[in-house]
């Protein structure tokens, strides 16, 4: 078995550090892990930031000399190296509803600035309380309950049938507005309040912040 080490946020407020913990959680595979206090620049280290390319976490060292940043790289690399069915699934078996949760993660990622702005992780996980949202994060909380609505118009637990990583991406983001009392029709917060029950996800949850 390979050493696996991953490095998050002290403060367990990163949602794509989250993201890989919760890939290698549901693997089953034994990781080990280090935190960086970004307040303090840790992660901007000479040691760290040459090693992880770009100073950002999470970052994943496999076996003491191979290092990847960037939480849908690893997922990716997760599943490759640990692939089904030896090892859980992270993502759809099936191609064209796999190219579709690669898309969900992608677009979480790039789009939706002003609602991550103004209801950061903050909110999700430290219950941070913040003023009505300006126009331009109501067009994005918009934007995502119209995608997460077509996305789950099929009415079952999750996305594409069988749980993914997107799953939890797309949870994070509805839990901005959930946890901050905003607007969210009573299916898309009983899909993002079933996601948080995820032994997976629940373990970061309660992590002390």
């Amino acid at each position: 078995m390979s050493s696996l080490l991953l490095c998050i946020d002290a403060d367990h407020l990163s949602p794509w550090a989250l993201c890989a913990h919760v890939a290698l959680r549901e693997k089953g595979l034994p990781f080990e892990l280090r935190t960086l206090n970004l307040d303090a620049g840790e992660q901007h280290a000479d040691d760290y930031r040459d090693a992880s390319v770009t100073g950002r976490v999470p970052a994943l060292c496999v076996d003491g000399r191979f290092w990847l940043a960037e939480s849908t790289a690893i997922v990716e690399y997760l599943e490759e190296r640990f692939a089904p069915p030896q090892y859980a699934a992270l993502l759809p078996r099936d191609l064209e509803q796999r190219a579709r949760a690669r898309q969900v993660q992608a677009w979480i990622r790039s789009d939706l600035l002003a609602l991550r702005k103004e209801r950061s992780t903050e909110v999700v996980f430290r219950g941070a309380r913040g003023a009505a949202l300006s126009r331009d994060a109501q067009q994005a909380a918009d934007k995502l309950v119209s995608a997460a609505t077509r996305l789950l118009a099929h009415g079952g637990k999750f996305l594409f049938g069988d749980w993914c990583i997107a799953d939890v991406d797309l949870a994070v983001m509805l839990q901005r507005l959930l946890q901050h009392g905003d607007a969210l029709p009573a299916p898309l917060r009983a899909y993002a309040e079933a996601q948080w029950q995820r032994p997976s996800v629940a373990e970061w949850v309660r992590q002390p912040r």
